[in-house]
């Protein structure tokens, strides 16, 4: 940790991180003694921190798990895998890189008017899954935060039309992995924070359509417009994909039974 140069955040952001990770783990049940994590290591802020975060807590945990860090290599050029190794073995961990033709087959098979994004993100997920299951892990953890489960909340509310997010804990539909988002209650601006006190860059994907995700950019705008006038509402809807009340929406098959009056 010492080469990572954690010591340099501020004891009282780490504090604040660790403990809400820890938070997550055990309202939701994410991790359990004996379980091998595959670690999807983009080389991104979220990513990054989120190793630094589980690896600390597994240094503290009264139960013994296993983390292995696996990155995508989708081939796009100038893709850094060097630095993220290099991250990944001051921790005394080894990175398994997974190397693809995402970037070929993209460009061969993308259709017209689809999201680049989603595609190239969609291929990155099976390869993972693919890994995770060589490696013999049950959990394939990824770095989603707080702001990433309320922007996709907004996202497929006002172009989609439907009301639903992301799990914290999710099983594959193969029934073999886990899914897991052990960053669900960090802000954004706190896991960026944390990594640039460390020293480390975060590592770019090179992707030649990066930061072009026009609608979580305008989501992320509305969100900082509005906590101008409410400070806490981000923490809000963080709460509101916890408290539903299936009696109050439109959902035909909760409601064809009829609901007794309060």
């Amino acid at each position: 940790m010492k080469n990572l140069q954690t010591d340099r955040i501020d004891p009282k952001l780490w504090r604040s991180l660790r403990n809400g990770v820890g938070r997550a783990i055990g309202d939701f049940g994410l991790i359990n003694d004996g379980d091998r994590l595959c670690i999807g290591l983009s080389g991104g802020k979220d990513s990054l921190t989120m190793l630094l975060l589980l690896h600390d807590l597994q240094q503290r945990a009264p139960i013994r798990y296993e983390l292995l860090p696996v990155t995508i290599d989708a081939g796009f050029e100038q893709f850094d895998t060097a630095a993220i190794r290099g991250f990944v073995e001051q921790l005394g961990l080894e990175l398994i890189v997974e190397q693809t033709d995402h970037a070929g087959l993209i460009t061969s098979k993308l259709r017209p008017g689809s999201s680049y994004c989603s595609f190239c993100a969609r291929l990155k997920r099976g390869a993972l899954y693919g890994a995770a299951r060589r490696l013999g892990c049950n959990l394939l953890a990824l770095g989603h935060h707080r702001d990433d489960f309320i922007e996709t909340l907004l996202m497929n509310q006002f172009f989609i039309g439907t009301l639903k997010a992301m799990s914290p804990k999710m099983l594959c539909d193969s029934g073999d992995i886990t899914v897991i988002r052990p960053l669900v209650y960090l802000a954004e601006d706190d896991i960026a924070s944390a990594l640039h006190q460390t020293g480390m860059a975060a590592v770019r994907c090179s992707c030649p359509v990066a930061d072009a995700d026009h609608q979580r950019q305008r989501m992320k705008r509305l969100l900082k417009e509005l906590e101008q006038e409410i400070p806490q509402i981000k923490n809000s809807l963080l709460a509101a994909l916890g408290n539903v009340q299936p009696r109050h929406l439109l959902e035909r098959h909760l409601t064809k039974e009829g609901t007794q009056c309060a």
